[in-house]
């Protein structure tokens, strides 16, 4: 597993990470007691048990100590993180994929700067995932897994369909789609509600139509209007003109409900899902079919499609990883608690449960899922790493790319309106 770490932290060297500008803001305050107040996105099970858990077990052994959990779905997690850093405000423990939204966190004096603090024990976190939160050489936090989004999907569907393999090409893949509408199976799952989950859809069509040069330099400059990111608009509405997601999906959550992405892949409702390494897990937490796994060993993977004509490759790839962030004026017992989240003998926990690709040393064989191989496969072969981009570039793109992406899949925008808002908000943020 560390062999595949080296190799993914050579393509986060290779792609430089978009960091946003700074934001407005004086210092952030937190508790001056020894209460940790603690933010994070694992509201499903089995992990929201096991960080409750892990905290109950830290406060036995640190006596005084009581550590205050909100766990939050996605969205409204990063709606509360803005509000509480325009407050100045921050929680003591927050949930951070590093990139942009980092560097502004930090710019505004929210971040707690833990290069001298985890000295003695960050060495043992794996450099490759280690590279989003590290920024001008200091360390504003700790990853707790890392990988790639890509492609799940329903084998027995797919069969039934008449489906042979996983399709190679864009073209390839909305035949699959329509082979799945033809044999009465609902093609693809989607969070509509969420935004998030549709943007690795737009983002990819972008990535295989321009290449990763062309998405770096269209930060650079802001150039998101120009004929390769509307052709990538193009090809997405064309998905969405088939029909190919689950009813009532606009309004769809992602992990939690019978009626979510996550639960209508783990009971095979949906044939296909487009998400990252922590797929399996969920599916399996949401669909409440723990001893089967969710659908078991129907569960297959395939990297995102190469697109006709398009300047990127297949083996570029898009993901990234969680980790954990520190406030400002977070009190002493809250570096502890992240250090003691990643002891081995902690962390392993987390990995078996969470299906965590793991970061630290010792804890390779804690991985249980045997699904997710051909991810690492598709990962040793890459050629380049973009993070996702609404962590990679300035919140205001970031969210200007979910949201029109959303509106792109509902009917509500074209993909030269799409091109134009996101190609107006980079430009006001790099100015």
């Amino acid at each position: 597993m560390m062999s595949f770490n080296r190799r993914l932290s050579a393509l986060f060297a290779a792609g430089a990470l978009a960091l946003a500008a700074a934001c407005g803001g004086n210092g952030a305050g937190s508790s001056s007691d020894k209460t940790i107040d603690w933010w994070h996105i694992q509201s499903e099970e089995p992990m929201k048990s096991v960080w409750a858990k892990m905290a109950k077990d830290f406060e036995k052994a640190h006596p005084g100590v009581q550590i205050k959990i909100t766990a939050l779905q996605n969205e409204p997690f990063k709606a509360k993180m803005t509000t509480a850093g325009q407050s100045g405000n921050p929680p003591d423990l927050f949930q951070s994929w590093g990139g942009g939204v980092l560097q502004q966190q930090i710019d505004a004096g929210l971040v707690k700067d833990l290069t001298n603090d985890v000295k003695p024990w960050v060495d043992s976190v794996s450099p490759t995932a280690r590279e989003a939160y590290t920024i001008d050489g200091k360390i504003y936090g700790i990853p707790f897994d890392t990988g790639m989004v890509g492609f799940w999907y329903n084998k027995k569907l797919f069969a039934t369909a008449g489906i042979s393999e996983p399709p190679a090409t864009w073209t390839e893949f909305l035949d699959a789609v329509k082979k799945l509408k033809a044999a009465g199976i609902t093609p693809i799952g989607l969070a509509g509600k969420e935004k998030w989950p549709g943007h690795f859809y737009w983002t990819y069509l972008a990535m295989r139509q321009a290449g990763k040069a062309g998405l770096d330099a269209a930060i650079a400059d802001g150039s998101f209007d120009g004929p390769d990111f509307v052709k990538a608009g193009e090809n997405l509405a064309a998905l969405a003109a088939l029909d190919p997601f689950q009813k009532g999906f606009l309004g769809a959550p992602y992990g939690e409900g019978a009626e979510s992405q996550a639960a209508l892949m783990g009971n095979g409702k949906v044939a296909i899902e487009l998400m990252g390494q922590w797929a399996p897990a969920t599916q399996t937490g949401a669909s409440g079919r723990e001893e089967e796994r969710g659908i078991g060993d129907d569960l297959g993977f395939f990297p995102f499609p190469a697109v006709e004509g398009g300047k990127g490759a297949q083996t570029e790839i898009l993901g990234g990883g969680n980790g954990f962030a520190v406030g400002g004026n977070a009190p002493p017992e809250t570096v502890e608690f992240l250090e003691f989240i990643m002891k081995p003998e902690n962390y392993r926990v987390a990995v078996e449960n969470g299906s965590y690709i793991p970061v630290v040393e010792g804890t390779d064989d804690a991985y249980p899922d045997e699904r997710v191989q051909p991810l690492l496969e598709t990962v040793s072969e890459a050629t380049a790493f973009q993070l996702y981009l609404d962590q990679a570039y300035p919140p205001a793109v970031g969210e200007t790319i979910n949201d029109s992406t959303a509106a792109l899949i509902a009917g509500e925008m074209t993909p030269d309106d799409v091109a134009k808002a996101i190609a107006d908000t980079a430009k006001k943020e790099i100015q």
